[in-house]
């Protein structure tokens, strides 16, 4: 069965995310050195193609519900910020979604919490046209 295109979109960037996650791990546990020198610096790797984008949300965490934030970053060789996506499509942790800068390497775009929003961690991830990213959006309300 077919999902819809925002469920597939959502897979994609969870798969992505996942890998980024995998990476990160990866190199972390494979790139050290004795303190005070550079030895094990030139094992330190790009994220996989897909999955280079940053992102960033300020304030993290958030406090009230309503509340705008500030989504940030840099699409790490996308050709520009096409969407944000806070939480899930049937779940969604941010509304009102405005993009202000596409550009590839900044980008901005401002959100509020849902109205149904209550507390916990949940994603918030961008799509860069060809380049993914994800972060974490922590809720106290």
């Amino acid at each position: 069965m077919r999902g819809t295109r925002k469920t597939r979109t959502v897979t994609g960037l969870t798969l992505a995310a996942g890998l980024v996650t995998a990476t990160s791990i990866g190199i972390a546990g494979g790139a050290s050195a004795d303190p005070g020198t550079t030895e094990g610096t030139a094992n330190v790797q790009q994220p996989p193609k897909g999955a280079r984008a940053t992102v960033q949300v300020s304030p993290n965490p958030t406090t009230h519900r309503g509340q705008e934030v500030t989504i940030t970053g840099n699409c790490g060789g996308g050709t520009g910020l096409k969407s944000v996506l806070g939480g899930f499509p049937e779940h969604p942790a941010l509304e009102n979604i405005r993009i202000l800068e596409t550009g590839p390497d900044r980008f901005v775009a401002k959100a509020n919490l849902a109205a149904t929003i209550g507390n916990g961690v949940g994603p918030v991830f961008v799509d860069c046209g060809g380049e993914a990213g994800v972060t974490l959006l922590v809720t106290h309300v």
